[in-house]
């Protein structure tokens, strides 16, 4: 087995509470399977997320493709596509909360930052989107990649929201927004 089926392996006992020394009975299955259930889904988004920050990267649809085994044409039908994009959410937001987007990785910071400065911080990101809430001081923003603890979180970052492969800081600038 490798590392990861193991690790996988050990999370679905964990989320499901099932004793991995003790005999299983039908709950404890059951359990297994709910448990299951719940780390495809999460693996299924990981991997959705992971597609679209490599799109945003720069990755061609054929590379996708070829990294996962399949045409081109077949990635790009599984996940070209998505329900969350910003146009679609746009019309949720309200007077102190908002989705900012459609933004990639090449032109996502720099939105950020500019929503800072207007007093707006990151709490979700999704695809080509973040929901931001609306505060009376400025936010800087930062991206990392995933990693428990991040390093920054020391210099008075704190953890906004994380969305592999990557995991969205914030710091409260102390000053009030930018009009």
């Amino acid at each position: 087995m490798s590392d990861l089926a193991d690790a996988v392996g050990r999370a679905v006992l964990a989320a499901a509470q099932v004793d991995d020394g003790a005999a299983l009975g039908v709950d404890d299955h059951l359990a297994l399977i709910n448990g299951a259930a719940r780390a495809e889904a999460e693996a299924r988004g990981i991997l959705q997320r992971s597609v679209a920050a490599a799109r945003g990267g720069g990755a061609s649809w054929a590379l996708i493709g070829a990294e996962l085994g399949m045409s081109r044409q077949a990635a790009q039908q599984r996940f070209g596509g998505s329900s969350d994009t910003a146009s679609e959410i746009a019309d949720q937001s309200d007077a102190d909360e908002r989705w900012l987007g459609p933004v990639t990785a090449f032109d996502e910071m720099a939105e950020l930052d500019a929503a800072g400065r207007a007093g707006w911080r990151t709490v979700e990101a999704g695809m080509l989107a973040h929901r931001m809430q609306r505060t009376d001081t400025q936010w800087e923003h930062r991206r990392v990649l995933w990693r428990t603890p991040p390093a920054d979180i020391r210099e008075g970052w704190q953890v906004a929201c994380r969305a592999f492969p990557w995991i969205y800081l914030v710091r409260d600038r102390g000053i009030p927004p930018e009009v």
